[in-house]
Parts: C-alpha cells; sequence; structure tokens
C-alpha cells in the first residue's frame, strides 16, 4: 500500500495543480534563474542549472520546497505524525529555595517573639528584608525578580509606602555604579583593555612569573574603569591566558596525568594567579567594584561618612594594595608552581595581536581621554564642587556625543539596569531599617554581647573581620554578602568601640579579598574555574591558602599604613 501511494505523484495536491500555474508560483518566490524550463519536475529546484552563491540559493527557494514536500508526506502517509516538540523549560521559580526564602521571614515575622524596643513595623520590615536576603542568597528568582518582589511584599503589607519605598532609586551612589557599566563596556567594545593587557604582555612576558605580573598590573591598570570583576576576567583577561596558554600546549580540561597534566604546563598558573589579583585590584580602587560602593552607602546609612570617597579609599587601600598584588604572583609561583617557566613566545604573541589590531583607533583615544577626565573629576570633584555621579554623567555624555557609545549600548547593558533594580531596593530597605532603629537595637546586643568577653576593640576587630571574612563560605555573591551582614557587622564594630572609618573600609577590603575563596564566592571566580585549567581541590586549597595570606598582609600593612593616615 506504501509503495503504491509512492508510485502516485499525483496523489499530491501540489503535483495536481496545472503546471503554469505552478510554474507561475514558484517564479514568484524563488526567481525565473532556478527553473531552466516550464516543464521541470519539482526536484529540479534541489539541482539549479545555473550556479548561485549558497547563501541566496537557500534564501530563494526554502519556502517552496518546504511547502510541497510537508504536503507531499502527510498524502503519502497519513499515519505519519509530527515529531514530538522538545520539552519546555520550567518557568517560574524554583519550588525549595521559593519556600526556604519564604518561610525565613514568615519564621522571623509569626514565630520570633518581638523585643519590646521594636516597633511592629519595624519588625515587619525587618522579616522582609531577611527574606529578600535569603532569596538571593539561595537563588528562587534572577536577584533582580526577587528584589522587586520583597519590595511589592513591603508596599502591600503597608510597611513601607510607596514613596519610602522607592526612595533609593534617586541614590546618587546607585547610579554611579549604572553608569560605571557603560564605561565597562566602552572598554570592551572599543578593544582598549586588550590593548592595555597586550601591551604589558609585551614588555613582561619573557617568562612565566613576569608574564603573570603583566596580566596583574594590566588588571590593575584597567579596574577603576571597568566596575564589574566578572567583565574584566571574561571580557578581557581570560581570552588572552587562554592564547598564551595554548599557544605553550597547556590544554584545558587535561587533568589527567596529575602535575603532569598539560593544564599544569602554564594555564592552572596564569588562571590562578589572575583571579587573586582580581581580588586586590577590586578592593585598590572605589570604583573597581560594585560591591564597594554599596558597602560606603550602607556605612553611611549607620552615620560613618567618608569625605572625599573616591581619594579616601585610594588612599587607604593603596599600600597594602600594593604590596599584595606584587607578592601574590611570587607566592603562588613557589606554591603552585607552572611547569613552563620561561615564555619566550608571549611577546611575539603579543605584538602579532597588537599588529593584527592596527594603530590606535578614534574612539580608543577617546576612551582614554574620557576616563582621565572622569578620574580627575572623582580625585579633585569636592575642590571643585562636583559630585561624582555628575562627575560619571558628564563622561558618558562625551562618550555619547562622541559615538564611543551609542543609546542602544547603554539600553542593551543589563547588568547595569538589573543592578539598579536589586541595589535600590537593598539600600532603600537597608535605610529604611536603620530609620525604624533596628540597627541601633542590633548595635546595643552585640555591644553588651562583646562587654561581656571585656575585649579591647583591636581585638574586637580582629575577631569580627576574621568571621566576615570566613562566613563567605555560605555566600554565592558579594553584594548579596554585603547586603545581608555589611551593616549588622559594621554596627558590631561600632558598639565594640572600633573607629568607624577604620572598621568600614575594613569590611569593605575584605569584601573583595573573599571573593577568591573558592569557585563560587563570585562571578570572576565562575568564569575562571569555568575556563577548565584548574581542578576543584586546587580552588579550594589554593583559594584558601592565599586568599588568607593576601588578608593577612592587608591587615599587617594596613596597620600601620592606616595609623599612619590618621584613622585610628
Amino acid at each position: 500500500m506504501e509503495s503504491s501511494a509512492i508510485a502516485r505523484p499525483v496523489s499530491s495536491p501540489l503535483a495536481a495543480r496545472p503546471a503554469a500555474l505552478l510554474r507561475r508560483r514558484l517564479l514568484t518566490s524563488v526567481g525565473s534563474d532556478l527553473l531552466p524550463c516550464s516543464s521541470a519536475p519539482l526536484f529540479v529546484l534541489c539541482h539549479p542549472i545555473a550556479p548561485i552563491p549558497l547563501r541566496h540559493d537557500r534564501a530563494k527557494f526554502s519556502l517552496a520546497p518546504i511547502r510541497a514536500s510537508s504536503t507531499s508526506a502527510a498524502s503519502v502517509n497519513p499515519e505519519a505524525s509530527p515529531a514530538p516538540s522538545p520539552p519546555q523549560p520550567a518557568q517560574g521559580a524554583k519550588l525549595v529555595p521559593l519556600v526556604i526564602s519564604v518561610a525565613t521571614g514568615l519564621a522571623v515575622r509569626f514565630a520570633v517573639p518581638r523585643p519590646v524596643e521594636v516597633t511592629p513595623q519595624a519588625w515587619q520590615l525587618l522579616s522582609i528584608f531577611l527574606s529578600t536576603i535569603a532569596g538571593l542568597v539561595l537563588g528562587p528568582l534572577p536577584v533582580g525578580a526577587w528584589a522587586f518582589i520583597g519590595l511589592t511584599a513591603s508596599i502591600i503589607t503597608k510597611t513601607l509606602t510607596f514613596s519610602a519605598a522607592f526612595g533609593a532609586f534617586t541614590n546618587e551612589v546607585i547610579w554611579l555604579i549604572v553608569i560605571s557599566f557603560f564605561f565597562a563596556r566602552g572598554f570592551v567594545q572599543t578593544g582598549l583593555g586588550d590593548r592595555i593587557a597586550m601591551y604589558f604582555v609585551k614588555w613582561l612576558g619573557r617568562s612565566t612569573l613576569g608574564l603573570s605580573y603583566g596580566l596583574t598590573v594590566s588588571e590593575a591598570l584597567i579596574a577603576p574603569a571597568m566596575p564589574s570583576t566578572t567583565a574584566r576576567a571574561g571580557g578581557v583577561f581570560l581570552p588572552i591566558i587562554k592564547s598564551l596558554s595554548l599557544s605553550s600546549g597547556s590544554k584545558p580540561g587535561d587533568h589527567s596525568a596529575g602535575k603532569l597534566s598539560s593544564s599544569g604546563k602554564l594555564g592552572s598558573y596564569l588562571v590562578m594567579s589572575q583571579f587573586q589579583a582580581a581580588a586586590n585590584s577590586s578592593a585598590l580602587f572605589l570604583t573597581a567594584a560594585a560591591q564597594n560602593l554599596l558597602c560606603l552607602k550602607l556605612a553611611e546609612e549607620l552615620g560613618v561618612r567618608i569625605s572625599g570617597p573616591w581619594v579616601s579609599w585610594f588612599k587607604a587601600a593603596s599600600l597594602p594594595a600594593i604590596v599584595s598584588l606584587l607578592a601574590t604572583p611570587y607566592i603562588l609561583y613557589k606554591i603552585f608552581p607552572p611547569q613552563v617557566k620561561d615564555t619566550p613566545d608571549a611577546p611575539a604573541l603579543a605584538a602579532k595581536k597588537l599588529e593584527q589590531m592596527g594603530s590606535v583607533t578614534r574612539n580608543e583615544w577617546v576612551m582614554v581621554g574620557t576616563m582621565v577626565l572622569a578620574v580627575s573629576l572623582w580625585i579633585f570633584g569636592d575642590a571643585l564642587g562636583m559630585s561624582s555621579v555628575v562627575a560619571a554623567m558628564l563622561s558618558l555624555s562625551i562618550l555619547l556625543l562622541l559615538g564611543v557609545l551609542n543609546w542602544d549600548d547603554c539600553l542593551s547593558e543589563k547588568a547595569a539596569w538589573d543592578t539598579l533594580a536589586w541595589f535600590a531596593v537593598l539600600v532603600g530597605m537597608a535605610g529604611q531599617l536603620t530609620n525604624l532603629g533596628i540597627v541601633s537595637w542590633m548595635s546595643s546586643c552585640v555591644a553588651k554581647f562583646l562587654e561581656s568577653f571585656s575585649l579591647s576593640w583591636p581585638a574586637a576587630l580582629g575577631v569580627l573581620q576574621a568571621s566576615y571574612f570566613l562566613i563567605h563560605y555560605l555566600f554565592a555573591s558579594q553584594t548579596g554578602h554585603v547586603g545581608a551582614l555589611y551593616s549588622a557587622f559594621l554596627a558590631m564594630h561600632l558598639a565594640a568601640g572600633v573607629p568607624g572609618v577604620l572598621a568600614a573600609l575594613a569590611l569593605a577590603y575584605n569584601t573583595n579579598l573573599f571573593g577568591s575563596l573558592t569557585h563560587y564566592s563570585s562571578g570572576q571566580a565562575a568564569v575562571y574555574y569555568g575556563a577548565g585549567y584548574l581542578k576543584l581541590p586546587e580552588v579550594f586549597k589554593m583559594g584558601f591558602i592565599v586568599a588568607c595570606v593576601n588578608a593577612l598582609l592587608w591587615g599587617v600593612v594596613g596597620t600601620f599604613w592606616w595609623k599612619f593616615l590618621g584613622l585610628y
């Protein structure tokens, strides 16, 4: 039965139509150049006589043959059924994280007795805030979506008014972060970040250690203009490291022979070194990471204000950061040595890449000049009466006017708008918690607890900083950690008598340093681990050792440097 159906092509509705009509339709759809004669059968379309470009071929006759074949198949084999469509991914919130996140807030609201010093409104906002933080950590929904739900809950329950809930969306610090993301896009889009890194590889890359220092220095130079460590890792440095590693025979994912694996030749060391360098460079500049600005804003909510924040941050971080940036590649070179010690081909590869890139383009020069202007205004803004966000707005306007960026580039920078959403929610809730007395109540409780141990403020500083650092093993996000614990730990420091500016800056610096503890501790951690050069035990072991060494270096060097600067 099936063979007889195939033998009768007239049974197809398409084949039964008059040849002239069929030819006219095909001429309209595919063009006369594909039909060498009026009586040509349909299969001639698949074997045109006249040679034509492949793309043109497909675009021309894609519709008619598909219609014909589908119609014929239906008439030839009535029993044939269309292939099942692939299952759609699950939509909506993840059930288990959703239940845990909501249960956290409900437990605080209804199961934990409310202290008499705390008002019902403040206690209810605390429960919503804790539920929001739990969701940011567990991830039932994307961060921005979950933050918006938490904000909505605060309005529906009449805990906050609409204007109070959305008040933080006009915060200057938040908009400074958003604009900084646009600068980062300009660095990647113009190729300026790649060019800077390649110059340092060319100058310092004859040995593996020199290559590591070249990448480290370029990371530190790019950092103030790119506030996303993840963007720097994935957009600039990982592609360069992969290229250099592959050229030396170091392949990702080859861990079969232990220390003799090809990954260990060069790639493992460079990835781990750059991973740790990112933590130090992020702590060096206020605008090098989004969480830095969040820390200062939360500190301001607790009454700790830092005058000239960009300059003050850099001055306090400069010496500890430089010492750590110089020490980290060498320490790793000794405890996690690469098999390849010399990389004589790296400068040549960098020179070839620079040659391919050509001379510095107009857009790159504009990007350089704009960033010099922005950093200068951040440094001297107080004397000129210009705030940091206004300086950033001016710089972005220049990039837009000169065509380095266009508005579509800004609109498509999803990370910036997502950060605006959840960042504003966290800052707004934290500010309202302070206004409603939750933070002062927590501070008094901590003060009483620390007094029972009779700790001096330097001892309390060390204990609290170490606790804040190591507890990051429970977090998969630096910003999530800041939102959950920064205000609470700063309140503990203040209650213990630690000078406010010292406590605020030390916590903020550690927020960057613990980003290199594990493969999940930060965005750049996931990027570098995902490259395939590091085994998981290596990440945990080396990450813990080097991150703790960096924290100790910052503590020891900072103790003398911050005393010299008068922070305590």
